[in-house]
């Protein structure tokens, strides 16, 4: 079985879609707060659907006390944590994935803190992805207009695929969390067989 952790994430959407795929895939989804939303939110639960109770979820107040409760503190970050970020040289499809290990993603207005990177620059992966200039024709077009009144600045910092826009630096066709969630989980289940998980599952 596989983990995959979302530290301080902030759209109740993005987790509810994450919850779902955790669900279909067998796979146990981790939650470090602080969290943008409540676990009741209804938009949580809406892009769940009726997979939220199905869901084998944990939740921790902190990065250490996720590192405790799964007894990660006192070991090495290799093999067991993937930290997904943008600012990884080494691609998610070079790594080697094994079962029970920890897929990371970060929060998204900033992805994972700068810290918490440094800690574990071997475990650090990226998802490649073209440049706004290659991938969208319009991306000049989604740029935040000068002088926005700046009422529910967060939701107007959005892209055009949900993602928070940093306006200093950002991708207007970077994936959204629950895209790159979805991604990564699926070449880890690719590398340890899960496409023979049917032939493994119950007979009738």
């Amino acid at each position: 079985m596989f983990n995959l952790v979302l530290f301080e994430p902030e759209i109740p959407a993005n987790t509810g879609n994450i919850g779902r795929t955790c669900v279909v895939t067998g796979t146990r989804l981790h939650l470090v707060r602080p969290l943008g939303f409540s676990l009741d939110d209804r938009a949580l639960h809406r892009a769940g659907l009726g997979y939220w109770p199905n869901l084998d979820v944990r939740v921790y107040d902190d990065w250490g006390s996720f590192l405790a409760k799964n007894g990660l503190a006192e070991h090495g970050p290799e093999p067991r944590l993937h930290l997904l970020t943008k600012k990884a040289r080494q691609r998610y499809t070079d790594a080697v994935y094994r079962d029970g290990d920890y897929l990371v993603l970060g929060k998204e207005s900033a992805g994972l803190a700068e810290e918490l990177l440094a800690a574990y620059p071997a475990s650090c992966e990226r998802i490649p992805m073209l440049p706004d200039a290659a991938s969208l024709e319009n991306a000049a077009t989604w740029q935040r207009p000068a002088g926005e009144d700046l009422a529910h600045e967060a939701l107007r910092r959005t892209d055009i695929c949900g993602n928070f826009i940093d306006p200093a630096d950002y991708r207007i066709s970077a994936l959204n969390l629950s895209n790159a969630a979805a991604i990564v989980l699926y070449e880890a289940l690719r590398q340890t067989g899960f496409a023979d998980i049917e032939a493994a599952g119950p007979t009738p």
